[in-house]
């Protein structure tokens, strides 16, 4: 964590950490409220994930989320981290579309909202567009292991197990230029390694203990879901059940009369 409170985290701040064995700490935000709570919590980094599809619209997997929503969510959540640094997800299909559109997304995401850096899909596949962004001023963050974006090729989420693979994706990443990697979804054993061949630090995800940082959906580790939650999931609330309840009792409260009292009323 970084030392001091009102010091924004940065990328080299990111590396330094991985050099002196601290542990990185990002959760996923998607509106101004929570990211000011995570911000203010202490959290290095915050994602502004495509997950969004998922935990804020209701829809069964990532793909559906657009460049222009993921501005939109950014831009809220930039204003709100005073000391995190701020992770935009580069959306399906923009890191496919060629490198100049790639690039044009990416530097809508950094012109439009206070975020720092992309977050993208994919390792020695995506080393050109990695490289293009890099080159053009505009921080990488890879992603390796299982990739929601490509869950119809992979056949579902699964673990990723082929460790050739994902060394080769990690390594053609940070070679390329990536500040940092989410591996997601593979062995603890893989992802040690992994780590211990990376310059660069690994977020572990579904990826065990040894890599240089953690990132879990904020919803998933609050309990405020309402589906499946993956079993690497370490739940530290449940906000959903807390919800419920305080909604319940205002319900009964308003239709017995009993708010708004005078307490809750203005006198004229």
């Amino acid at each position: 964590m970084n030392k001091n409170p009102h010091q924004r985290m940065t990328v080299p701040g990111l590396l330094r950490m991985k050099q002196q064995g601290q542990k990185i700490t990002m959760l996923t935000a998607y509106d101004f409220t929570m990211a000011r709570i995570l911000d203010a919590a202490g959290v290095d980094t915050l994602l502004v994930g495509d997950s969004m599809a998922m935990v804020v619209q209701g829809h069964e997997n990532t793909l559906p989320v657009s460049l222009d929503e993921m501005i939109y969510h950014a831009e809220m959540v930039g204003r709100a981290a005073e000391r995190a640094m701020v992770v935009v997800d580069l959306p399906f299909p923009t890191n496919h579309l060629g490198i100049h559109s790639c690039v044009a997304a990416a530097g809508r995401i950094l012109k439009e909202t206070r975020c720092q850096a992309v977050k993208l899909e994919g390792g020695a596949d995506q080393a050109s567009v990695i490289q293009a962004l890099v080159g053009a001023g505009i921080p990488v963050m890879a992603h390796v292991g299982l990739r929601p974006q490509s869950v119809h090729a992979m056949g579902g989420y699964k673990v990723q197990r082929d460790e050739e693979r994902l060394l080769d994706d990690a390594l053609a990443a940070q070679d390329a230029g990536a500040f940092a990697i989410v591996v997601e979804c593979v062995p603890v054993q893989v992802a040690q390694r992994v780590t211990e061949q990376l310059a660069i630090p690994t977020i572990g995800i579904g990826a065990g203990p040894h890599c240089d940082g953690q990132v879990l959906v904020v919803n998933d580790m609050l309990g405020l879901t309402s589906g499946y939650v993956p079993s690497f999931v370490k739940a530290y609330a449940d906000v959903g059940a807390t919800v419920n309840s305080a909604v319940r009792q205002w319900c009964d409260e308003v239709r017995e009369g009993v708010f708004p009292d005078q307490e809750h009323s203005f006198d004229q």
